[in-house]
């Protein structure tokens, strides 16, 4: 395996150098041959996805992740649209953000260039596989994809046709390659293949995700699990409060925005949780809570310690009653992933106290943490959602799959 992935890297290693000379009409005239594909192909990559579902089912998976693996031909025509917004946006490549003139004369440049060979390791979502690309694209650097054995016969169908589609451009197939082994032993060689991967994306679960940090040799950005929050404060409007915590746990509870836990203050907590609790019922959402919520909520389960800490992915939540919003606060950053969190309050002073206080990577004030996606913060796509500190945190996109180097035009000078 290991041989095989360095021959991959040999030729991503190509790739990344022809894509780099490509100037913005040239990669946006990629993005636009993928978009026509994926719609003259849909059919065949759902019926590819049709596949992963019916072994998704043999093999049990929770109708969450089934709707995660999902991508019928609305939703393959749903990631070709996506492709025209990252076509119109501006080329991330090339842009001059520092410099000065030397005493000497020198002139020093500082300007952004690909990363090179960006390594995407996956769970099931085949449109990671589509937006890891075509950001790849855009930003000039060349991918290798290993998505997940849940999606692998979706993934082989999408990236055989943007393969063709490069083909067909004349330009190397190689820009974007996928492992179609699905074996540990994959993941593992890919974590290790220095010299060829620039930098190494996980994107899944807490389990993937702490693998591929605390075993790869080659750089990695962290993206991170979704153990997301929403505070509901004394302050807070509550049938705002009920739809804003309803809609971040309900609408798509198998992503990493979705909400995962509730916290409430002890001052509206008795008559605010049961109209919460009732909205949530409508999905048949279980609830679990602490000693308070589960006193107030006679359907609540009490709360294991490890429930604050999980992030469910499924129709489960779990209720803690604070007494205030520095209460909530600290247990938001001891507990949450640092992804998303959310404030609902009419409190200015606690809404900026927690915008400020909470450590994460997204902090809202009285709207869904479903808001974290980098369609909706206006990149297009994104390639996952990072919750370190370097190099990128939030929503990937365009921006953070690039890097800087000085460029310096002298005239002859030398140093004393």
């Amino acid at each position: 395996m290991s041989t095989e992935l360095e021959l991959m890297g040999q030729r991503a290693k190509a790739a990344a150098y022809a894509l780099s000379s490509l100037n913005s009409a040239q990669k946006n005239n990629i993005l636009q041959a993928f978009h026509a594909a994926f719609l003259k192909n849909s059919g065949k990559i759902a019926s590819a996805n049709a596949q992963d579902i019916l072994n998704g089912r043999e093999n049990g998976l929770s109708a969450a992740l089934l709707d995660r693996l999902t991508f019928d031909v609305r939703r393959v025509e749903s990631s070709a649209a996506a492709l025209s917004d990252v076509i119109g946006l501006p080329d991330p490549v090339g842009r001059a953000t520092g410099g000065i003139t030397h005493p000497n004369g020198m002139e020093i440049t500082k300007i952004t260039v690909p990363l090179g060979v960006i390594g995407m390791i996956y769970e099931a979502r085949p449109n990671v596989t589509i937006d890891a690309a075509a950001l790849c694209i855009k930003s000039g650097n060349a991918v290798i994809l290993r998505g997940g054995k849940e999606a692998i016969n979706s993934n082989k169908a999408i990236v055989s046709v943007m393969r063709d589609a490069l083909d067909a451009l004349g330009l190397p197939a190689d820009c974007v390659q996928l492992v179609e082994d699905t074996s540990r032993a994959s993941a593992t060689a890919m974590m290790h293949l220095n010299g060829y991967i620039d930098v190494l994306i996980p994107r899944g679960g807490a389990g993937l995700i702490s693998a591929v940090v605390q075993n790869a040799s080659v750089p990695v950005i962290e993206t991170g699990a979704g153990n997301c929050h929403i505070y509901v404060d004394e302050n807070a409007d509550i049938a705002m409060a009920a739809e804003i915590v309803f809609n971040a746990k309900t609408s798509r509870p198998s992503v990493c925005n979705a909400c995962e836990k509730l916290l409430i203050h002890e001052k509206v907590a008795k008559w605010a949780l049961p109209l919460i609790a009732e909205k949530l019922r409508t999905k048949d959402v279980q609830i679990v809570g602490d000693e308070s919520a589960c006193a107030i909520l006679d359907t609540a389960i009490p709360a294991q310690e490890e429930d604050w800490a999980t992030e469910y992915l499924d129709y489960k939540i779990a209720v803690k009653v604070v007494k205030n919003a520095d209460e909530a606060i600290a247990h938001i950053n001891r507990y949450s992933t640092h992804h998303s969190e959310t404030i609902v309050t009419e409190n200015y002073s606690n809404a900026e106290k927690f915008l400020r206080a909470v450590d994460s990577a997204a902090v809202y004030v009285n709207a869904s943490t479903r808001f974290t996606d980098g369609g909706e913060f206006g990149f297009g796509a994104e390639i996952g959602i990072s919750t370190q500190k370097l190099h990128v945190r939030g929503p990937i996109g365009l921006e953070g799959l690039v890097t800087t180097k000085y460029m310096i035009r002298g005239a002859g000078q030398v140093r004393a």
